[in-house]
């Protein structure tokens, strides 16, 4: 009776022109509809930033970890749904999907260490040579050619985190080596899921995101198990939804626009990031960070010159 009332109601156009979004594969271009998505993503990953170092305080980073991949798996079921239920989540290619989440995984435990031990600007700074990694590891294991954008686009990248890490001051700050760590493993883990974009939907990639990292992160999470403080389940769940759904926006948003109109959008979550670190942590941002950050940037722009149309199916 319900659905009867709703078949002539504007709620169902708008479900039937989302779930016609949702499932097409290549919808017409669209910078603003990209620049939507974006919005989200920045949003998402900003908030994920914060929660997470809030989260990992008083919860060890692996039972965070396995919350957010359990809470996941929950709040991506409709997608699933919508994409043909679990029946259409099989995979031809389940060694590729587990050899990427595993590195994955390492690279998003380093990322949420980095959170509690360096200022949230130098995280995401030294977060963004994860292109200038990719770039390397295309050419070494995907026969991609190698140009002078790229190159200089490499050599950029290696300055400004040289200039963030400062190793001629004697000692590497731990949560730096942290944070590169991470941007390498998030580098190898693109390089890794560029195939499976080919034959496996987006809904498919993230369902065995989420389900491979809980199994594999269970008995890490099972040895430092502790009950989740009351005031914490709202951390929890806000990790779980920015981690699974800033994904899901980031890939909408290739769908509408090249990667040169998109990637640029995300720069903005540099000065985003650094300006929430002042705000709720009263954390600096010195001279070195900003012109490190400063060539990190400039050379993703380089890498972007020639970059082609980038579509996710």
């Amino acid at each position: 009776m319900h659905w009867q009332v709703l078949q002539n109601t504007g709620f169902q156009r708008s479900l039937k022109r989302l779930y016609a979004e949702t499932v097409m594969d290549f919808p017409a271009p669209s910078n603003l509809k990209a620049a939507f998505w974006m919005a989200g993503w920045l949003t998402l990953m900003l908030t994920m930033a914060i929660v997470g170092r809030e989260a990992t305080r008083e919860i060890d980073t692996f039972q965070v970890m396995e919350l957010r991949a359990l809470i996941g798996i929950v709040l991506i079921y409709p997608l699933v749904h919508l994409h043909g239920g679990l029946s259409a989540m099989k995979t031809a290619h389940p060694v590729r999907h587990i050899a990427r989440n595993i590195v994955h995984y390492g690279a998003q435990y380093s990322w949420f260490v980095a959170l509690g031990l360096i200022p949230l600007a130098q995280v995401v700074s030294i977060e963004f040579t994860m292109p200038i990694w990719t770039a390397i590891l295309a050419v070494i294991f995907l026969g991609e050619r190698m140009n002078a954008w790229k190159i200089a686009a490499i050599i950029l990248g290696i300055l400004g985190v040289w200039m963030i890490v400062r190793p001629e001051a004697g000692t590497i700050d731990p949560g730096q080596a942290w944070a590169l760590a991470a941007a390498i493993g998030f580098g190898v883990s693109i390089v890794m899921i560029k195939a499976l974009t080919r034959t496996d939907s987006v809904v498919r990639i993230l369902f065995w995101m989420l389900v491979i990292q809980a199994i594999a992160g269970a008995v890490p999470a099972y040895l430092v198990w502790q009950p989740v403080p009351n005031h914490l389940w709202v951390f929890m769940f806000a990790v779980a939804f920015c981690g699974t759904f800033s994904h899901y926006c980031m890939t909408r948003a290739m769908l509408y626009a090249d990667a040169t109109v998109v990637v640029p959008m995300d720069f903005l979550r540099v000065p985003a990031t650094a300006i929430a670190g002042w705000l709720i942590y009263s954390e600096s941002i010195d001279v070195f960070t900003v012109a490190g950050a400063s060539l990190i940037l400039l050379g993703n722009l380089l890498n972007l010159k020639q970059a082609g149309t980038a579509r996710v199916r």
